[in-house]
């Protein structure tokens, strides 16, 4: 008699060796120990709020070269800092230091960054809570605090 197989009753050792690998994806291993809620600044979010503490730029990863503007931000649900960065062509005029700003994720695979930004893992969606995009348009004003 052979081991395991696919036996009229086999049908609880298919179902714990399933089991067994399931560990092995990367995906449902970090779903499964909430690895994402643990060290995510945004533990789990979508999006989330925080303060503008600077603008600052960074080099880009080789082998690109330029400065990209992003802006540090702290996070009013855990006080933890982020960079995030403002998407599109003169985004970074329209923030200025003690905004308050909706960052979401990047989107890089593996929650990882988005191309040549070394580190950045969040985009910012709207400020004082006017969406960027309609700033950079001129079809809306960034309210005064």
């Amino acid at each position: 008699m052979g081991k395991g197989g696919n036996g009229e009753f086999a049908g609880r050792n298919k179902k714990r060796n399933r089991k067994k690998g399931r560990w092995l994806s990367k995906r449902w291993k970090r779903k499964k120990l909430k690895l994402k809620e643990k060290y995510d600044a945004m533990e789990g979010a979508p999006q989330a709020k925080g303060i503008v503490v600077e603008k600052a730029t960074l080099e880009q990863k080789q082998p690109h070269s330029g400065l990209i503007k992003v802006v540090k931000v702290q996070l009013i649900k855990n006080g933890r800092l982020v960079t995030a960065f403002p998407p599109r062509d003169k985004a970074i005029t329209f923030i200025d230091e003690h905004d308050e700003v909706t960052i979401r994720g990047l989107g890089g695979s593996q929650r990882g960054q988005i191309g040549s930004i070394p580190g950045v893992r969040y985009a910012v969606e709207f400020v004082n809570d006017v969406a960027l995009q309609s700033l950079r348009k001129g079809k809306k004003e960034k309210s005064k605090r």
